[in-house]
């Protein structure tokens, strides 16, 4: 029979993860921004509420960052 209990909670390598979304976060605003210069009106307005809605999402995962440091040091 199989054996269906959950894995233990690994959080050893969560900030690093979270680091990485963030500079592929940051480099696709950058992306975005860049391609504003050809973009219509209608498409530069969607780029800008996007790139908003990443910067927020930058926002919540530097505060994840600081709770994974946070739950790492009471850990010690």
């Amino acid at each position: 029979m199989a054996d269906f209990r959950p894995k233990p909670d690994d959080r050893s390598d969560n900030v690093e993860k979270l680091q990485e979304m963030i500079h592929n976060t940051l480099e696709n605003i950058e992306e975005a921004e860049e391609s504003m210069a050809t973009a219509s009106p209608e498409q530069r307005e969607n780029i800008e509420r996007k790139n908003e809605r990443r910067r927020e999402s930058i926002e919540a995962m530097r505060n994840e960052i600081k709770d994974e440091y946070r739950h790492q040091q009471e850990m010690e």
